[in-house]
């Protein structure tokens, strides 16, 4: 077991819902340092609803979403906004604004969140962009660029206040299975060379195999997870149900 301060994210008792309408409740589970986690599990059963009950962007009908020993829901204002300081996102789309370039759409989140003259601003967005294989990328638009250089344009943004902890929405969405794989890459290489810590949703089984050491996986009939863990063991030991979902890629053929 490990250590409590090993835990950077710990949900207790989390109830999801729009209006009476819950979406999953009862949900328990901790992401440890250094972690690639995964949330996972069919089509419509709130797993990008979960991700936005972690980063801030939807209040749970009940529970907790604790980073460190720092609940988030309980906290003002200005301390959820320092606890978001240490998050990065990566959206489906790469959300990158289509009017600028590379370069600007990284230096977006130095240039308001950060007091640094632009020529370390400079040099920050020069990294970032050579750390996901775009140098010399900087002064592109999205338009000129690929799906999967968009998604990894939007993921040096997503790094560029050095986050502790990545979150990624489907982050293979769209995406051929070269650059899906090139992507499943990326995350890996961050993870073991920067120490970052990574939550992702996807129901991508290639990539779930691939980068995930720990998941928590979400049951659309019984509105609750069913099982949390590394999905190795769980492709082999787990319920009945997410063994299914594991194994539906050799079973059926497909990855989704």
């Amino acid at each position: 077991m490990a250590d409590a301060a090993e835990h950077v994210i710990t949900v207790r008792g989390l109830t999801m819902a729009y209006g009476d309408n819950v979406i999953q409740h009862d949900l328990d589970f901790t992401v440890q340092r250094g972690d690639i986690f995964v949330i996972m599990g069919g089509s419509g059963c709130g797993k990008s609803t979960l991700l936005r009950h972690l980063i801030g962007l939807q209040e749970p009908k009940a529970g907790q979403v604790l980073y460190g020993k720092e609940d988030f829901w309980a906290a003002s204002p200005g301390g959820q906004d320092a606890l978001k300081r240490h998050f990065g996102v990566l959206f489906q789309a790469g959300a990158l604004w289509s009017s600028l370039t590379l370069a600007e759409n990284v230096s977006l989140p130095l240039e308001e969140l950060t007091t640094l003259p632009r020529e370390a601003i400079r040099d920050i967005v020069s990294t970032k962009l050579a750390l996901v294989g775009l140098a010399g990328f900087e002064n592109y638009y999205p338009a000129e660029i690929s799906g999967g250089m968009k998604k990894r344009a939007g993921l040096a943004r997503a790094m560029a206040l050095d986050p502790d902890i990545l979150f990624f929405d489907e982050p293979s969405a769209g995406l051929d299975p070269l650059s899906s794989r090139r992507l499943d890459e990326l995350i890996l290489e961050l993870r073991n060379s920067l120490g970052t810590t990574i939550v992702l949703v996807t129901h991508e089984l290639p990539s779930i195999f691939a980068v995930a050491n720990n998941s928590v996986f979400l049951d659309a009939e019984s509105k609750t997870m069913i099982a949390t863990g590394d999905p190795h063991e769980l492709a082999r030991h787990g319920p009945p149900a997410v063994r299914n979902f594991l194994g539906r890629g050799s079973l059926q053929g497909e990855s989704a």
